[in-house]
């Protein structure tokens, strides 16, 4: 891909040909993953090392908490954030190889239908992040997680696990599930500045 190709690509990514979308590209860069790549560095970094049961042996700390923790909270999120940003990402590869300036995408029924439907398929990732965010980690960390180690063959079936810095892991998530809500907003958002625009109600940029 020539250079031209590659700094209109880049150039659609930072600046899409919404105000709402630029905003959103502001958010979900500077604020969304500077909170995700710092403090939930500092969140859930040493969690792993810090899990403990009871009794507290290796191969017990580590089987619980591959239990309590299927994906970490960190990848997790990682891959939302890179998933979310595919269906924009592949419609301004489009826009560069066609030649398609920003301000002209709107101006074009195809080209805004196509850009509205990576809009769309944001909002549908990020919904399906939200359902899944629920069903991995659910809304509140508690400070116990009773652990099933019959697989151990173990004397007891159920034993007792410390979950470090619980209530620090409990404000992070109800965080991430903020922005998301925030981000499927300025989607919608975005649509309807979209219709605005196409209907005449707003002036083009």
């Amino acid at each position: 891909m020539s250079p031209n190709y590659m700094r209109s690509f880049s150039e659609g990514c930072l600046r899409p040909p919404t105000v709402i979308g630029q905003f959103h590209t502001l958010f979900f860069g500077s604020v969304r993953m500077f909170f995700l790549g710092v403090l939930g560095f500092a969140v859930y970094g040493n969690e792993a090392l810090h899990f403990s049961c009871d009794p507290d042996k290796r191969e017990v700390n580590l089987f619980c908490y591959n239990q309590f923790r299927p994906i970490t909270p960190q990848v997790f999120w990682a891959l939302q954030l890179v998933i979310v940003l595919v269906p924009g990402a592949f419609f301004h590869l489009y826009a560069a190889c066609k030649s398609i300036k920003q301000e002209d995408i709107l101006q074009k029924s195809f080209y805004a239908g196509f850009y509205m439907f990576s809009v769309f398929l944001r909002i549908i990732l990020e919904a399906v992040a939200f359902w899944l965010q629920i069903q991995l980690f659910g809304f509140k960390v508690n400070a116990i997680y009773m652990c099933d180690v019959g697989a151990l063959e173990k004397k007891f079936n159920i034993t007792r696990c410390m979950v470090p810095e619980h209530l620090e892991k409990t404000i992070f998530l109800i965080a991430m599930y903020t922005f998301t809500v925030i981000t499927v907003v300025l989607c919608i958002a975005e649509i309807f500045e979209i219709s605005c625009r196409r209907l005449g109600i707003l002036k083009s940029q």
